[in-house]
C-alpha cells in the first residue's frame, strides 16, 4: 500500500500541502481535483519520494519512502507526466522498453532480457501501439504520444501509478481511451492509480474516490457522489454549478452555470 500520513509540505514559509492523509488501495483509482495552486502536483511528487515533507510521512508497503532506494521506488511506483521530453530521436519500442530500466542488473543500456522484451510487447499490445512500435516518438500524434508515455509506465509493472494531468491537451476520445487503459490495469492486476486532473467529469467517470483540495488542505475525500456536490464545488472553484446524474453511467455530472446577460 502507498500511504500519506498527515503530510505537511512547505516551500520556504509557504505551505503547499497541509495535513493531508491518503491511502492508495489495490484495484482503485483516486482522482485529485482542485483549483490551480491547490497542492495537487506537490502531493503527487511527495508520494513518489521526490519532495520531502516538513512533517508527516509517506509509507510504501509500511516503510518510509525516504528509506527506499530510487531504483526500488521505480519498480513499485510509475509516474505519468503530461508530456515526454525527448532530446534525441527514439522509436516507440525503445521508449517503452526504457520503462524496464529499473529492473536492469547492470544499470546500463544494452541490458534487454527476454523478459523485458516480453513485457514491452505485451504493453504495446495492451495500449494498441504494436503497429507504431517502429515509428519515432516525435512523429506521433498527441494521443499516440501520451499512450506511449502510459505504456512506458505500465512496462515497469509498478503496482502504483501516479498520473499528473495525463489527459491535458487530448481530445475527448483520447482522454477516455487513456483512462480506460488505467482502469483496465487496476481491474486486471489490482494496481492502484492516483490521477491529478482538472476534468471533474472524467474524475467522476473513472475514479473510485475523489480528493478535493483547496490551498493545500483537504476539503472532502470520498466517492464521487460524496465529493462532487454543488456546495463544495462552488466553495472551492468560486463558480455556480449544476450537478445532476449522467443518464448512462449514473455518476455525478458537473456543469458550470454562467448566467447570461441580456442586452436591451
Amino acid at each position: 500500500m502507498l500511504e500519506a500520513k498527515q503530510l505537511i509540505i512547505k516551500y520556504d514559509s509557504r505551505v503547499a500541502v497541509a495535513d493531508v492523509s491518503l491511502d492508495l488501495r489495490p484495484g482503485e483509482i483516486t482522482a485529485v481535483i482542485g483549483p490551480n495552486g491547490a497542492g495537487k502536483s506537490t502531493l503527487l511528487q511527495a508520494l513518489n519520494g521526490h519532495v520531502e515533507p516538513a512533517a508527516g510521512e509517506v509509507l510504501l508497503d509500511g516503510r518510509s519512502i525516504q528509506k527506499w532506494s530510487r531504483r526500488s521506488i521505480a519498480r513499485r511506483i510509475a509516474v505519468v507526466a503530461q508530456e515526454a521530453e525527448l532530446r534525441f530521436p527514439i522509436t516507440v519500442l525503445e521508449f517503452v522498453l526504457g520503462g524496464r530500466f529499473a529492473w536492469a542488473d547492470n544499470g546500463v543500456w544494452g541490458w534487454e532480457t527476454a523478459r523485458d522484451l516480453q513485457v514491452t510487447n505485451e504493453v504495446l499490445q495492451e495500449t494498441e501501439l504494436t503497429d507504431l512500435s517502429g515509428r519515432l516518438m516525435n512523429e506521433l500524434s498527441g494521443g499516440e504520444r501520451q499512450r506511449a508515455v502510459l505504456a512506458r509506465a505500465l512496462a515497469t509493472e509498478a503496482m502504483f501509478l501516479l498520473l499528473d494531468e495525463p489527459t491535458a491537451n487530448l481530445d475527448l476520445s483520447h482522454q477516455a481511451t487513456l483512462l480506460m487503459l488505467v482502469r483496465s490495469r487496476c481491474d486486471s492486476r489490482h494496481a492502484s492509480a492516483l490521477v491529478v486532473t482538472h476534468d471533474i467529469n472524467l474524475a467522476a467517470q473513472f475514479a473510485d474516490h475523489v480528493l478535493l483540495l483547496d490551498k493545500g488542505r483537504v476539503v472532502r475525500f470520498g466517492t464521487p457522489e460524496e465529493v462532487l456536490r454543488p456546495d463544495l464545488l462552488e466553495q472551492v472553484f468560486d463558480v455556480k454549478v449544476l450537478v445532476d446524474t449522467h443518464p448512462l453511467s449514473g455518476v455525478p455530472r458537473v456543469t458550470p452555470v454562467h448566467e447570461a446577460h441580456r442586452h436591451v
